[in-house]
């Protein structure tokens, strides 16, 4: 009988102690700050074929990716990538972080920004970024790759 009820007041102090405790679950993949939001919406459309002017998941462009995913938190943007690049604060590169933007020309015939990605993450100064091209569609692509790197115009910062 001892025994029993020696259990019983273990048991009822490991309960009471469980229930007084409060265990806090962070879920990852959840985004919390406004740049989370906006590259959290531009990832949606990766994979997506490429339209010029698109804005929707039928088809997309370089700059409609970027005014889509900044508008989804009420950021107005220009729709077109030249004027994009007027807006903002240039950064230097080693000073990219994730919901930025880059800039290139990527026609050697005019020499005019005419091409916008979003970064996604920058580690070691592999800048990965988020962009529409006519090839492949939306895709991440790294500011390491020679095209990229040799149509690289400029950095901005909107937030």
């Amino acid at each position: 009988m001892k025994k029993i009820v020696f259990l019983m007041i273990v048991f009822s102090m490991i309960m009471s102690s469980c229930s007084s405790s409060k265990t806090v679950i962070k879920n990852e993949n959840k985004p919390f700050s406004k740049v989370d939001k906006i590259v959290s919406k531009a990832l949606t459309y990766k994979g997506v074929r490429y339209k010029y002017g698109g804005t929707t998941k039928r088809g997309m462009d370089c700059s409609g990716l970027v005014y889509i995913a900044y508008n989804s938190q009420n950021i107005q943007l220009p729709r077109v990538s030249r004027e994009m690049a007027k807006i903002g604060t240039k950064i230097a590169l080693n000073k990219v972080e994730k919901g930025d933007l880059l800039f290139f020309k990527t026609n050697k015939n005019h020499k005019k920004i005419n091409h916008v990605g979003l970064v996604i993450s920058n580690k070691k100064g592999d800048i990965r970024f988020l962009n529409g091209t006519t090839s492949k569609g939306v895709i991440i692509s790294s500011l390491l790759e020679k095209y990229w790197r040799n149509a690289f115009v400029k950095a901005t910062t909107i937030l």
